[in-house]
This record gives C-alpha cells, sequence and structure tokens, in this order.
C-alpha cells in the first residue's frame, strides 16, 4: 500500500543514509522499522523493562527482610528512637 508521511528534514536526511548504509531501499527501512516498533508493542512491555523482569522473585524476600526490620525496632525502647 502507499502512503505519504511527513518526516521532518533531519530525520528523513538520517534516514536516508541509514538505508544508503545498510544497501537498502528508504521504504524497506521504514517498512522494518515500524514493523520493529510495532512487535515491541505487541509484546506488552517496553525493551528496558525485560530484565525487571528477573527481579520480580525479589518481591518475598524484600517483604521479608521489611518484616524482620520491623521487629527489631519493635525492641528499640521509645526514648531510644530519634
Amino acid at each position: 500500500m502507499k502512503t505519504t508521511l511527513e518526516i521532518p528534514d533531519a530525520l528523513f536526511r538520517r534516514a536516508k543514509a541509514a538505508a544508503a548504509e545498510q544497501g537498502v531501499p528508504f521504504r524497506q527501512l521504514v517498512t522494518d522499522a515500524l514493523a520493529e516498533k510495532l512487535r515491541g508493542r505487541d509484546r506488552g512491555a517496553k525493551p528496558w523493562m525485560a530484565s525487571f523482569g528477573k527481579l520480580k522473585g525479589l518481591r518475598s524476600e524484600t517483604e521479608r527482610l521489611n518484616r524482620l526490620i520491623a521487629a527489631e525496632f519493635e525492641t528499640i525502647e521509645p526514648e531510644d528512637r530519634t
């Protein structure tokens, strides 16, 4: 399908140069970039969030540590708290 896009001049020049460096037509560069952007959206998460998913197992450990800290603070005399 053909369409018309308004692209800022500076971005257009950068994209044309990138297409030339990669040896692909400009339309292919735009198609690939759009497909990549939509694939990231389909996953439902931002790419930089992928590594944070590995930390979800720490939630229970954090809760356990918070309970231990709270219990220790209960042993401190009220007049010593500052």
